[in-house]
């Protein structure tokens, strides 16, 4: 019995020693220093031949970037060019503020056409009034943001746009001065709408392809990010002690109808005195209300209204080895085009070809003439405009605005009496 009892006992101590070993443990990981060893090699080859590489890549950027600095601009010689010598040679500089840079945005047409604006106030009301861009811009954003949900991504959401968007902005919205909202938060003034329009872009394409479409709820989501970007726009309008709406500020202050302002092009593929379309992608809107008109017409009227008192929003073309704004000045040089040769068909030649395009838009200020040629001092928000000695100012000649210009926008009391 003693002997069967010491068998059991010495079976239950090996099966609890056997249970105990078998338990796990941590322990450090194995190590395999040859194939260490084979790794490292293999790095060094691949750091050899990538340092290689990245030689060559570098040598070729500065051989790139070497041909880019060489490079020169074809230009005008402007010691053969009879032009104005300064802002202050026109003589009846027409009322408008102090040129304002749009610095790193596409926004030019909001530059050019609220200056208009301005302009158009002083004449009307007398006010002197410098007016919040960046109100103009921010609107249009929204406005373009819920036509690209709308339309389910057909309509364009980027910084470009045509004078109409200020007054739509206008009659839907209203004005305020800059002083109530300069749009930036850096302390520097400077606009940058890069990221603004990545974060936008971005936004609205996540919206779409998610099929998550709420008009109401990508508004606030769509001003969300504007506000975080360029700050919230005011409520109300403090102008000489009191406060407006900024629809009421636009209407009874500044005396803005945007129903009297009316944009005009000149092309050969509609027909003449009648309503058309702007088919370039900042016309966004699809806005089939530019009245067209012969180039004959389309020119006397710019310049006959800076004669008589009214200045005008026009925008075209500015790509030209004739623009040269460390010159200050904008011509059609005759090895590029004789003025004789500059008619409708020229014109339309060259916008049909894309030489002529939908690249920015300026403020005509004044006219004069010199050398027997027309000149139009033209407030300018670009930065080629503040290379030269007069920073946001340009010469352009009459023969520049006959040719490249694609439209203007002016008070509808400059259009009576036309017609075929």
């Amino acid at each position: 019995m003693a002997l069967r009892i010491l068998a059991v006992l010495t079976v239950i101590l090996l099966f609890a020693g056997s249970a105990l070993a078998d338990e796990p443990v941590y322990r450090a990981k194995n190590k395999y220093p040859v194939l260490d060893e084979i790794k490292a090699a293999r790095q060094v080859g691949i750091d050899a031949r990538d340092s290689v590489r990245a030689a060559v890549e570098a040598e070729w950027d500065d051989r790139q970037q070497a041909v880019k600095d060489a490079k020169l601009a074809l230009r005008v010689d402007w010691s053969k060019i009879e032009r104005p010598e300064s802002p202050e040679s026109f003589l009846r500089q027409l009322w408008h503020t102090p040129p304002t840079p749009q610095y790193y945005t596409g926004t030019c047409w909001a530059f050019c056409s609220l200056s208009f604006v301005e302009s158009e106030a002083h004449r009307i009301t007398g006010v002197e009034a410098k007016l919040s861009e960046m109100w103009i811009v921010y609107w249009e954003y929204v406005e373009k943001a819920m036509s690209r949900l709308a339309s389910y991504g057909h309509t364009p959401v980027a910084q470009g746009g045509q004078d109409h968007g200020t007054f739509e902005v206008i009659r839907k919205y209203g004005i305020v001065p800059r002083a109530s909202y300069a749009g930036v938060f850096d302390a520097d003034g400077r606009h940058d709408h890069a990221l603004l329009n990545k974060e936008l872009n971005a936004y609205l394409t996540f919206v779409l392809d998610n099929g998550m479409v709420d008009i109401e709820e990508s508004r606030r989501a769509v001003r969300a990010i504007l506000d975080k970007h360029m700050g919230t726009p005011p409520e109300d309008v403090q102008w000489e002690g009191k406060t407006y709406s900024p629809q009421t500020f636009a209407s009874k202050i500044l005396g803005i109808v945007p129903d009297d302002y009316v944009a005009c092009v000149s092309r050969m593929n509609a027909p003449f005195y009648a309503d058309v379309l702007l088919d370039v992608e900042d016309n966004w809107r699809r806005k089939t209300d530019y009245l067209n008109l012969p180039l004959t017409d389309f020119y006397e009227v710019i310049k006959k209204a800076v004669q008589d008192g009214y200045t005008v929003a026009i925008g075209g073309d500015n790509s030209e080895p004739g623009m040269d704004g460390q010159f200050d000045t904008a011509v059609i040089p005759d090895w590029d085009l004789p003025a004789k040769a500059i008619n409708q068909g020229s014109r339309e030649h060259r916008i049909v070809n894309g030489e002529t395009g939908d690249d920015h838009g300026v403020h005509v200020v004044a006219w004069q003439k010199k050398g027997g040629q027309d000149w139009f001092l033209i407030k300018d928000s670009n930065r080629s405009s503040r290379l030269g000695q007069y920073e946001g100012y340009y010469f352009w000649s009459g023969d520049y605005i006959r040719l490249k210009m694609l439209s203007f926008t002016i008070h509808k009391d400059r259009l009576e009496g036309l017609g075929g």
